[in-house]
């Protein structure tokens, strides 16, 4: 499988989710987690969709590092989320639609990118952005309806 498949399986999952927002988490090509957001659900603001897979992901392993791993995303990441990849050493983070393709059809954001606070890191995480962001946005418009 490539970016643009493990994309559509996080769009696929933020299509289950209380907000529309889903992810994966990738190692060697294969799947080891994937989530949705469930913070109504849960009561909880910080259970966005990368949290969850990320917790979720290190209960599987020894390790508390996901070194190695690629996060897909639905959309860019918001700051706390982001934070949470880079504390737990994710490797790699690829999104679909941008924050600020999210601020333009109305969902509420903190306007800081990915890339802003992966350049301030105390590790290297690669970004790479706009995998399927059409079809990513096309469901966050969907749920606002």
């Amino acid at each position: 499988m490539n970016d643009t498949e493990f994309m559509r399986i996080a769009i696929e999952e933020s299509k289950k989710g209380d907000w529309p927002y889903g992810a994966v988490i990738v190692k060697d090509g294969a799947i080891v987690v994937k989530g949705f957001n469930t913070t109504t659900r849960d009561r909880d603001p910080t259970a966005h969709a990368e949290v969850n897979v990320i917790r979720e992901a290190l209960r599987a392993i020894p390790e508390l590092s996901l070194k190695g791993y690629t996060l897909y995303t639905s959309s860019e990441s918001c700051p706390m989320c982001t934070g949470a990849a880079i504390w737990a050493g994710v490797s790699r983070v690829v999104f679909g639609a941008s924050i600020q393709e999210l601020i333009e059809v109305g969902q509420p954001q903190i306007n800081t990118s990915s890339a802003a606070l992966i350049k301030t890191a105390f590790i290297n995480v690669e970004l790479t952005g706009g995998v399927l962001a059409a079809a990513a946005l096309k469901v966050v418009r969907d749920w606002s309806k």
